[in-house]
């Protein structure tokens, strides 16, 4: 069972939902407060998560026993694009907590009025 939750699919679940609550929090901190900066806020948390979850599916793969030499040299371009689709599909785990933690940021905010 330890194996199984380690490396099947319930740990990079719970990490790619707590990075979709944390990168925002995070990058919050750092930005300018605003209607029009919470969107670039949004944007620029997308984009993380994008390659925080591709990342992450080449780190399941490498972790277990694919060499990405040996996948760049069949694939070509189509190995980053099986990588970009699977960070898609991880959106649905991190993209409705990234919203959430994104919709909690105004509440922070002290110059700037919601």
């Amino acid at each position: 069972m330890g194996e199984a939750f380690s490396t099947g699919l319930i740990l990079p679940a719970i990490c790619l939902a707590a990075l979709g609550w944390a990168v925002p929090r995070v990058l919050a901190v750092f930005w300018p407060e605003g209607v029009k900066w919470l969107m670039g806020l949004a944007l620029a948390s997308t984009l993380i998560m994008a390659l925080c979850g591709a990342g992450f599916f080449a780190v399941l793969y490498t972790s277990q026993g694919v060499n990405l030499d040996d996948l760049y040299a069949t694939g070509g371009l189509s190995v980053p694009l099986h990588f970009a689709k699977l960070s898609l599909i991880s959106a649905l785990l991190w993209a409705p907590l990234m919203v959430l933690s994104l919709a909690g940021v105004p509440k922070n905010w002290v110059r700037e009025v919601w």
